[in-house]
């Protein structure tokens, strides 16, 4: 009997130390970790397949909202991220809300708020490094910053790219605490052999081999919420495709499936410069996965 008992009690011992091992490790019980995961395990690549918003755990939502202090710069292309966040307010609730300086419970997201740069190509491909170093001398509260394109991928040469990564790392080196997140430019209907496909793929190669944070504007307006992949047909940023093959765009994705789908229940309306409003919705999910992963989320 004597055997018995202290069989039964190590065995309790190991399932105490099995469940105390998952709760340190974080996330398995659904509480933050103490610390966000190193970038150096991997790369953290946000596409098509980070736009699923129901997949994200609320505490990962809340976190972000607890721990980033987000600096996002763009013009109108880049401003689909944050026209689709807006409308995911009025659709999804306060969960999703944002302000500049994250007041009452929000996401701290400022928007465009450098000076001496408008994106990652305007006024030059470089002005963008100096407001970043500029802006950071002075709100050293910004633990994550954020740069868009507009067109200005679809004209690059394979240096221009090379700049663009190798001034990125500066700032990563230069400043350790703050994440920086990399971005593909937008499609341009000059499909896989064009001249954005290769730059962008460049990006992704290198984000991909230095583990990088990547926000593939690019790969998420090639998919529709169905998985159906689009790159092949000459893609533009309005999501229209040419569907025959015949050299021609003549289809629009989102605006297929918004017609077949339901407003305000399936999708939402909302602005999306140069787009459709789908475009931006999928944008909205993909950046709070960004923000989920930033704070520490392990995507699973």
């Amino acid at each position: 009997m004597n055997h018995k008992v202290t069989f039964i009690r190590i065995m309790l011992l190991l399932v105490f130390i099995t469940m105390q091992g998952c709760k340190d490790s974080g996330g398995q019980d659904g509480s933050p970790p103490q610390d966000p995961p190193d970038s150096t395990t991997g790369p953290t690549i946000i596409n098509h397949s980070c736009t699923v918003l129901n997949e994200i755990p609320a505490e990962w939502i809340n976190a972000a909202k607890a721990d980033l202090h987000i600096a996002y710069g763009h013009t109108s292309h880049g401003s689909q991220l944050t026209t689709g966040m807006a409308g995911l307010v009025g659709f999804k609730g306060s969960l999703y809300s944002y302000n500049n300086g994250g007041t009452d419970g929000a996401l701290d997201l400022r928007d465009s708020p450098f000076s001496g740069a408008l994106d990652l190509g305007n006024p030059n491909r470089t002005a963008w490094a100096q407001a970043t170093r500029n802006y950071l001398a002075s709100h050293p509260e910004v633990n994550v910053v954020v740069w868009s394109w507009c067109g200005q991928v679809s004209s690059a040469s394979s240096t221009d790219i090379e700049t663009y990564l190798t001034l990125m790392n500066g700032l990563e080196n230069d400043y350790p605490q703050v994440r920086f997140v990399y971005m593909t430019g937008h499609l341009d209907g000059s499909g896989l052999t064009g001249n954005l496909h290769l730059r962008n793929e460049q990006i992704r190669s290198y984000c991909r081999a230095h583990n990088k944070f990547l926000y593939d504007f690019a790969d998420i307006e090639s998919y529709d919420p169905g998985e159906t992949c689009y790159g092949d047909k000459i893609p533009n940023d309005a999501c229209d495709y040419d569907s025959d093959g015949n050299g021609s765009r003549d289809k629009n994705w989102a605006l297929d499936w918004q017609s077949s789908h339901i407003e305000g229940v399936d999708w939402y309306s909302c602005a999306a410069a140069h787009s459709q409003a789908l475009n931006a919705n999928r944008k909205a999910y993909a950046a709070w996965w960004l923000w989920a992963r930033l704070a520490g989320w392990n995507g699973q």
